[in-house]
């Protein structure tokens, strides 16, 4: 079975409602009629019903068992409004600009609903980019309790691959924090454990990664991640991790003997901190393009409750993929 397989019949173990805010995109149309369909998730989507039906119809496809929140008509409308006007307004916010987002802002609407505890996760960004997705989540549901930062991941399911948890890596951070400092790659670093365990189910073993394995090369880039994983082993000293490695050190066992004798995550790491986002971004990509990976994310991990972003790149079976492992994060939250 694959790993979104495994996700899927987790996701229907104990059913969790997601949200899907982009109602007008034909890829979230075609995939939540295959969420329902498969069971994954209840699911709700915002906007005006009989829009969203004449879409499914012209797509020919089944969203029988959709519940539609109409923000003109829902009667907590008045509720969802009043109580982002209490969180925001120490940075201006009126009840009557409150209102407004709520009417026009379907994004922000869903974030309500997730906060409320009205829908128990929100995925989106199919038609949005990230900073938009992203930036109601961290204003309005902000870091979970004991976590230092929310980050972004992406879980990669690599065909016929001996590496990794056969073939699964987790790659963080994939898109959001772009130049994160040495404490914060270590906070990264064991949130992305966290995500491999509860995701996964299999035994984090995490590299910090760099273009110098164990002193190799000198340079200030190489420091960062040097400093980033001493910081990560005095402070998350459970964490099977080790660094600085470059990427064949970490995942290949022969390469491993020869450049990091002693290190028991050499050669055997399936989670993979990158330095920067601009690595983080194309190794993602990379993988997902030329090994023929599925790419599931991204992912955030640190916040709240679960609301993940999609690549507008995304295809409909992306967006199935996403809503199991948010549903997934949601039975843990």
């Amino acid at each position: 079975m694959s790993f979104i397989d495994l996700m899927k019949e987790k996701a229907r173990q104990d059913k969790q409602t997601i949200v899907l805010p982009e109602s007008t995109d034909k890829r979230t149309l075609i995939a939540a009629a295959q969420i329902l369909k498969e069971g994954t998730a209840d699911l709700i989507m915002i906007g005006k019903e009989e829009k969203i039906m004449d879409g499914a119809g012209w797509l020919e496809v089944d969203l029988t068992g959709l519940k539609v929140v109409d923000p003109d008509t829902d009667p907590n409308f008045e509720h969802y409004a009043e109580t982002l006007f209490e969180l925001r307004k120490h940075k201006g916010m009126t009840i009557e600009k409150a209102k407004e987002i709520l009417s026009t802002d379907y994004l922000t609407y869903g974030i309500m609903m997730v906060k409320e505890k009205d829908a128990d996760g929100m995925v989106a960004g199919a038609c949005h980019s990230t900073a938009d997705t992203l930036r109601p989540a961290l204003q309005i549901l902000k870091t979970a309790p004991g976590t230092d930062l929310v980050s972004g991941f992406f879980i990669m399911d690599v065909p016929n691959c001996e590496y990794g948890a056969n073939g699964t890596f987790l790659f963080a951070d994939c898109g959001l924090n772009q130049d994160p400092t040495s404490a914060e790659l270590a906070a990264i670093a064991d949130s992305s454990a966290k995500s491999f365990r509860a995701l996964v189910g299999e035994k984090p073993i995490v590299a910090m990664l760099s273009h110098s394995t164990k002193g190799s090369a000198k340079h200030a880039l190489v420091d960062k991640v040097v400093e980033a994983t001493k910081i990560a082993n005095e402070k998350y000293p459970q964490l099977d991790l080790d660094g600085e490695l470059q990427l064949d050190a970490a995942i290949v066992p022969s390469v491993a003997k020869a450049k990091a004798k002693g290190s028991e995550v050499a050669g055997h790491a399936n989670v993979l901190i990158f330095p920067n986002l601009d690595c983080g971004n194309i190794g993602y990509k990379l993988v997902q393009r030329l090994a023929k990976a599925e790419a599931y994310g991204p992912m955030l991990q640190g916040i709240a409750r679960p609301v993940n972003d999609l690549s507008r790149g995304c295809s409909a079976e992306d967006i199935v993929g996403v809503v199991a492992l948010t549903a997934v994060q949601a039975q843990m939250a």
